[in-house]
């Protein structure tokens, strides 16, 4: 089905409530889970959470690296306040920090994170490109990259399907967003010219029938 774009900023004060209401750990610990078997062995001093949204993300992958400094971004500042009262909750003020910065934002410094993570920032980008470019600004060399976003359905049929399938019983407005980012959602061989273009030598693998994950070193 042909890419229907949604907003690149999902900040209202409904949807900030409804997502760090919501229960995302099954895909949240996924993206923790897929960026240790992937990266055995690696143990980031510096980690940078790009489209951190309230924080959620961030503060599993603090607690999975005890010595990580991390900065989680996000343009939402909304979804900022949000997250600043869960990093306060968790007692993790002191490693981890937030920015609020919409990409590309030059503000970025440059080369100096061991790895950088993102869950759901890709299908919200007009122009993706930015994103990759702020990787390639931001990672040192050698750093890991993890990257999981949604993936486009098929069709429209196989939207309603997944939609019903993860989010029958969700609030209406969950649900709609979730149908909404399954359209704007790119998919692997869009991701691929991406990359491509992008000069980045990154794997990209469906995870599972709505996820895909790019991820590889800089």
């Amino acid at each position: 089905m042909k890419r229907i774009p949604e907003p690149e900023l999902m900040d209202s004060p409904e949807q900030v409530k409804a997502y760090a209401d919501e229960d995302f750990s099954a895909a949240h610990d996924q993206l923790v889970a897929g960026f240790v078997e992937r990266f055995p062995g690696v143990g980031p001093e510096t980690l940078l959470d790009l489209g951190c949204g309230a924080a959620d993300v961030t503060l599993r992958f603090a607690r999975r690296f005890p010595q990580a400094a991390i900065v989680g971004l996000d343009a939402g500042s909304n979804m900022l306040a949000r997250a600043r009262l869960e990093v306060a909750a968790a007692g993790l003020e002191d490693r981890v920090s937030l920015l609020q910065a919409h990409l590309p934002d030059h503000a970025l410094l440059p080369k100096c994170f061991d790895a950088i993570v993102s869950n759901s920032l890709l299908h919200h980008l007009s122009d993706p490109s930015v994103l990759w470019a702020s990787i390639k600004t931001s990672g040192r060399v050698g750093a890991a990259v993890a990257v999981m976003d949604l993936l486009r359905p098929e069709g429209e049929t196989k939207l309603a399907e997944l939609v019903e399938m993860y989010a029958a019983s969700a609030p209406p407005l969950l649900k709609q967003d979730f149908s909404h980012s399954l359209a704007a959602a790119y998919d692997i061989n869009e991701i691929e010219a991406q990359l491509e273009i992008a000069e980045l030598n990154l794997s990209v693998e469906a995870i599972s029938d709505r996820h895909v994950l790019v991820w590889g070193y800089l």
